[in-house]
């Protein structure tokens, strides 16, 4: 299985690897290997992850950088919703889910 972003989701991963990058050089490498990494484990094994809502929404953790990745699985890719602050905004994606 592969993934692809919604729109606004990719919007926020740019954002946060250009963030950890001025606040560190290779921060923001180190952000995307990870996030890289758990994209990985989730397209091998999509429904491992929590389910947290209607239809098909799952939320995984990423282990240094304190996101989740709201996703949706769908037939024959995974949709990241949401790169969400795991303390921030708890469902200001919500609106995504339906797009």
């Amino acid at each position: 299985m592969n993934y692809r972003f919604h729109p606004k989701a990719a919007g926020e991963h740019y954002d946060h690897v250009a963030f950890y990058e001025v606040r560190l050089p290779g921060l923001g490498a180190d952000y995307l290997a990870e996030f890289e990494a758990a994209m990985a484990h989730i397209c091998r094994s999509p429904r491992f992850s929590p389910k947290i809502a209607e239809p098909n929404i799952h939320k995984a953790g990423l282990k240094r950088f304190p996101f989740h990745v709201i996703y949706r699985v769908e037939s024959t890719q995974v949709l990241v919703l949401a790169i969400a602050h795991q303390r921030r905004r708890p469902v200001y994606w919500s609106g995504r889910v339906l797009k």
